[in-house]
């Protein structure tokens, strides 16, 4: 299973970004990378230097969100939807997207239930909970 480090995924985000600002071709996975990087432009200072970027820490007590973090979330739920896995998540994140009208948005909703499935994951001891996980994301689709 591919494991990148926190530093593989620092420049990855990184790289796809200079790649897109400098039109120089990329695979796949870094244009949808930089398709998610470009609904957050208060990132750019934080992918334009890479060592920078490998030498920043995130706390919670500074208050900011993890750019790095944050854009692996909107990759994975990407991935999730476009096989599906967990079954059911391409269609919930849909009709999220449609009630909110806007995937962005909704991805950022689909962000906190994952989260939290994560979160009770690693405090359980127990595997992910997909069925909850897909269960949160319609509840919020039908607020």
């Amino acid at each position: 299973m591919f494991q990148p480090s926190q530093n593989d995924v620092r420049k990855f985000f990184c790289t796809a970004w200079a790649k897109q600002r400098q039109g120089l071709p990329m695979d796949p996975m870094e244009d949808i990378a930089a398709r998610w990087i470009a609904e957050h432009p208060e990132y750019d200072t934080d992918l334009a230097d890479v060592d920078a970027a490998l030498a920043a820490v995130y706390t919670v007590e500074e208050g900011r969100t993890n750019p790095f973090l944050h854009l692996s979330m909107h990759l994975s739920i990407h991935e999730q939807c476009a096989i599906d896995q967990p079954t059911g998540i391409r269609q919930a994140v849909q009709l999220l997207a449609a009630r909110r009208n806007s995937l962005h948005e909704a991805h950022h909703e689909v962000m906190e239930c994952l989260g939290e499935m994560l979160w009770a994951s690693q405090r359980s001891g127990l595997p992910p909970d997909g069925p909850a996980y897909i269960e949160a994301v319609r509840r919020r689709a039908t607020r």
